[in-house]
């Protein structure tokens, strides 16, 4: 007979607050909740009783599990809870998802329908595509993600649920996941993330009392009063408020006849404390002779394996038939002692973690080695070469026979195996694990494994721990160790150290890794090594890293190692870039034919992306660029996708597309930010910075640029576009050009000590037309910095020659330095607010200086910056027609209605008023009445009109008016 309680006991508390939390995530106020306690403790049936609710409230559940055996097969229960959907549905109709589509595909393998990127960028990236897919799943009507026996998953599965549990906030999200009370890594996420407040952590305790009663009373299908009092006692003492134990006790009870049921009520037959075991483990074994003879044996041998065992190793360590095993199979969960797995087909699960610890504690050391070596040799029969997370399982199978060697051996190579497919975090456990389990292996074999033991952990964000290592190199730097492992291990410690900020140590280990290669010289070492160095001498040394880098590049095509050419040329392309971007664009089609012919998609997505920035640079045009945000986000290259919308966003800022840059700069900051990218996060802050200074808005950029602070942008290598793209264009919008000077000083004065491969800073086009119209710049200085590569690009180029004009205008070349005005005009066509800013500008010098056609200047940028509201520059432009003895137009109501060919003209309002009742060709006293003016007034209006139009005499001005509004003027 078995017994389980049909309903929740002693769990109202915990239930309401689930209760509360599915309807704030239907309502898109979602939040996570990890359930904690010991094993029995009742964490599955509260989870299914809120998956129940979640369902009947029309919520999708996606429901995952941990297991102990392939805590180490990267995202197991995350694979387990998106398969849920994916069986019956495919890919959400979302363009917010596409992008990570091919991310995905790490887990769900029948939505790979197209070739996609070649590895998984990051862990991160993944998270965010997990998160994006819930999003398109519980847009409608919410959705629950359940990931149970948290406790038992990868490394992976819980960074991901980390990441989820900090970004829930106003999503249509749930996330409930059970864990072990005991300390371990997903308690420590737990906590964490209670820590932050963005999870909720319910501790289950022990039923007590009246609620280990009512739990008793529902297992018997009874009232409360009449479970036996010494029923009730016995359960008390020997249960431990554990549900699951009471369940089990209750159904070992019944099974041997100690508890029954005669005339409606139950009894005790004898005495449980003797005829019926008080612990679990007693329990599971009188439960496994039921079902059959060789149940305890079998039960016991899967027991070896954790949670889940495989049936085919189980059926050849056992001996049994086919027909036997099916039989045994059956009658295992018949006795709910063991269940099919879901997640995979040929393998079955305890029902309870519970059980298969009893079993193995049942089992003598002795027992254990025998039954973990015949395990050992059924998988290794079965599944040669160990594939997939049979590696794994073998490892863990040789642990539990003693067989330290051989399972640090498979254990470093599941590790590699899992570094390779780009699970960091998995592979660091295993290969942590597997190098302390080789501590009295041969040195060749430890130096393979530490190896990748400190790339892993470079590639998984922890050079700190990975230079920690350091001290281990000596003893594998001996002549025990093979030179290529030696070398090996000294390139990748000084790629630790770079991105660890240490260069001169990185340096050091280059020097030891060149001395080896003077013994044992071998090309390839030597060309990875030079790549090192070249990065590494961009910092430490004098000398030029370019000879370095290029003979890596030359050297690595002919070998070939494609991957280390692409990576030395795009090294070059940054290096070359203050030369000009033609020659950075030739090094970067070199990366593109290179990952063409190897078919390296993710560094030719790389190359296409930087060659549409350069284009988009020399040329003002973004259309290139936005095709390369689309073929990025098309083949899943997420971190070029974010490089390229980067660069998007801020050069829509300078084009005066404001609206869309900040739309765009505000929906990736978002995802910066949970990417915690300090780089991209900088950049994006600057962009928004830059968009406000840009409109004038001082409040707004100091609060950007105070983000941008806190996240090390002083520090970072933005900081002259800080000083001179910024916060320099918002003083002029401020009418202080002394600030604005200042800002230009100090960018320069950091790039004079921070060599830099920006060009937009102010060098080379805003501060030189500033330093025109202070009389420090002449004709001469203008046109050397215009023949510079940064001077060429066309944001520049305008300012160039506005500087060029003002200092050719002073020295009296009035009409050569009018056609630099026009030429200006041309080069600042994308750049709406800086032809403005610059008309402004060269307007004051015209007009000091009597040359140009200062007037039409100043009215195209007053129009400009009226309409932009900026009141500084366009009241500037103003006093400086005044100044030129033009009249400055009057800023009324209705300024906006005049059309733009006629603003530039300099039209009034009022003017406007009475052009456009001439074109119904009325007289003086009739256009009068209408305007509620004087008949003289409307005479001096249409007098100011002819003189601004040019027309000889009023019914041409009429004529004018007519053709203007094709008969229908506005009312």
């Amino acid at each position: 007979m078995r017994f389980r309680s049909p309903l929740l006991i002693g769990r109202d508390r915990e239930s309401a607050l689930l209760g509360a939390l599915l309807t704030a995530a239907r309502q898109g106020r979602g939040g996570a909740v990890f359930l904690t306690g010991d094993a029995g403790i009742g964490k599955s049936r509260l989870v299914a009783d809120c998956t129940y609710q979640a369902l009947d409230d029309g919520m999708v559940v996606l429901r995952g599990r941990g297991s102990g055996s392939s805590r180490d097969v990267s995202y197991k229960p995350l694979r387990e809870a998106l398969f849920s959907f994916a069986r019956t549905n495919g890919p959400p109709n979302d363009p917010a998802l596409d992008a990570y589509l091919p991310a995905l595909t790490t887990l769900l393998p029948e939505w790979r329908t197209t070739p996609g990127a070649e590895h998984l960028e990051s862990l991160i990236v993944l998270s965010e595509a997990v998160l994006r897919l819930l999003i398109a799943i519980g847009r409608d009507r919410g959705v629950v993600l359940v990931l149970e026996d948290l406790h038992d998953a990868d490394t992976e599965t819980l960074a991901v649920v980390e990441y989820l549990a900090d970004n829930l906030e106003e999503l249509p999200i749930m996330l409930l996941a059970n864990l072990r009370g005991h300390s371990s890594q997903a308690r420590r996420v737990a906590d964490d993330c209670a820590r932050r407040r963005t999870a909720t952590v319910l501790g289950l305790d022990p039923l007590t009392g009246a609620d280990l009663g009512a739990l008793a009373a529902a297992c018997l299908d009874c009232a409360p009063d009449e479970v036996p009092p010494r029923l009730l006692r016995h359960l008390e003492r020997t249960a431990d408020g554990n549900p699951f134990v009471v369940e089990e006790l209750l159904s070992a009870m019944a099974g041997t006849g100690a508890l029954e049921l005669a005339d409606g009520r139950w009894h005790l037959t004898s005495d449980p404390a003797t005829q019926v075991p008080v612990t679990l483990i007693e329990s599971i074994a009188v439960r496994a002779e039921q079902i059959g003879p060789a149940g305890q044996e079998i039960l016991r041998a899967a027991a070896i394996f954790g949670r889940r065992f495989p049936v085919a190793p189980l059926q050849a360590i056992v001996g049994l038939s086919d027909r036997d095993m099916l039989a045994f199979l059956r009658a295992g969960v018949a006795a709910q002692l063991i269940k099919p797995d879901e997640t995979e087909t040929g393998w079955y699960a305890f029902r309870h973690a519970l059980t298969a610890e009893a079993l193995l504690s049942s089992l003598i050391p002795t027992e254990r080695t025998m039954i973990a070596r015949r395990a050992v040799t059924a998988v290794t029969r079965l599944q040669p070469g160990l594939p997939g997370e049979w590696c794994q399982v073998a490892a863990g199978l040789h642990l539990v026979a003693g067989e330290e060697a051989e399972a640090g051996r498979l254990l470093a190579d599941a590790g590699q195996r899992l570094l390779d497919s780009g699970a960091a975090g998995s592979a660091i456990s295993l290969l942590e694990n597997a190098y302390e389990r080789l501590r009295d292996d041969q040195p060749q074999v430890r130096a393979k494994v530490l190896a990748s033991l400190l790339y892993a952990l470079s590639e998984g964000g922890q050079a700190e721990r990975a230079a920690a290592l350091a001290g281990e190199l000596s003893e594998l730097d001996g002549p025990a160790v093979p030179p290529a492992d030696r070398i090996g291990l000294r390139v990748t410690m000084a790629w630790i150290a770079a991105e660890a900020g240490r260069f001169s140590e990185g340096m050091a280990h280059v020097s030891t890794a060149r001395e080896v290669l003077e013994a044992h010289w071998e090309e390839a070492h030597s060309t990875a090594l030079d790549v090192v160095e070249a990065q590494l001498m961009t910092r430490v040394s004098d000398h030029a890293p370019e000879r370095l880098a290029r003979r890596a590049a030359e050297t690595a095509e002919r070998l070939p190692l494609p991957g280390v050419a692409c990576q030395a040329w795009e090294l070059l392309a940054y290096l070359v870039r203050p030369r000009g971007l033609a020659e950075a664009d030739q090094c970067l089609a070199k990366v593109q034919a290179i990952a063409e012919e190897h078919g390296l998609g993710l560094w030719r997505i790389r190359a296409l992306v930087r060659l549409a920035i350069n284009g988009s640079l020399r040329h003002g045009d973004t259309t290139a660029l936005e095709q390369a945000v689309r073929q990025a986000a098309a083949a899943g290259a997420v971190t070029s996708m974010h490089t390229a919308q980067a660069t998007l966003a801020m050069l829509l800022v300078l084009r005066g597309d404001y609206e869309q840059a900040e739309s765009l700069a505000a929906s990736w900051a978002e995802t910066s930010i949970r990417l915690s990218h300090a780089d991209y996060t900088q950049y994006v802050l600057l962009t928004q910075a830059t968009s406000a200074a840009h409109q004038g808005r001082r409040k707004e950029m100091d609060k950007a640029l105070g983000a941008f602070r806190r996240w090390g942008g002083e520090d970072g290598e933005y900081v002259a576009l800080s000083h001179g793209l910024c916060q320099a264009v918002c003083a002029l919008l401020e009418e202080d050009r002394e600030a604005a000077v200042e800002s230009l000083a100090r960018a320069r004065a950091w790039e004079d000590a921070h060599p830099s491969v920006y060009s937009l800073t102010g060098r080379f086009g805003l501060g030189v037309l500033l330093d025109a119209l202070a009389d420090r710049a002449g004709p001469e200085e203008c046109a050397e910095i215009a023949a510079t590569p940064a001077g060429t690009l066309r944001w520049n180029r305008h300012f160039l020659l506005l500087a060029a004009a003002v200092a050719m205008g002073r020295s009296g070349r009035g009409d050569e330095a009018h056609t630099l005005v026009e030429a200006a005009r041309e080069a600042a066509q994308p750049y709406r607010m800086a032809a403005n800013l610059g008309l402004r500008l060269v307007a004051e010098a015209a007009v000091a200086d009597g040359w140009g056609d200062a007037p039409t200047w100043l009215r195209t940028a007053e129009e400009y910056f009226h309409e932009a509201g900026i009141p500084a520059v366009a009241g500037a432009c103003r006093t400086l027609l005044r100044q030129a003895g033009v009249a400055a137009a009057h800023r009324r109501s209705g300024h906006e209605r005049i059309p733009e060919e006629l603003r530039r003209l300099g039209v009034t309002v009022r003017e406007y008023e009475v052009f456009v009742l001439l074109a119904g060709r009325r007289g003086n006293v009739d256009i009068a009445k209408r305007l509620f003016i004087s008949p003289r007034t409307v005479e001096k209006h249409v007098a100011s009109l002819l003189l601004k139009t040019g027309q000889a005499d009023r019914a041409a001005l009429c004529d004018l008016a007519a053709g203007t509004f094709w008969g229908h003027p506005p009312s």
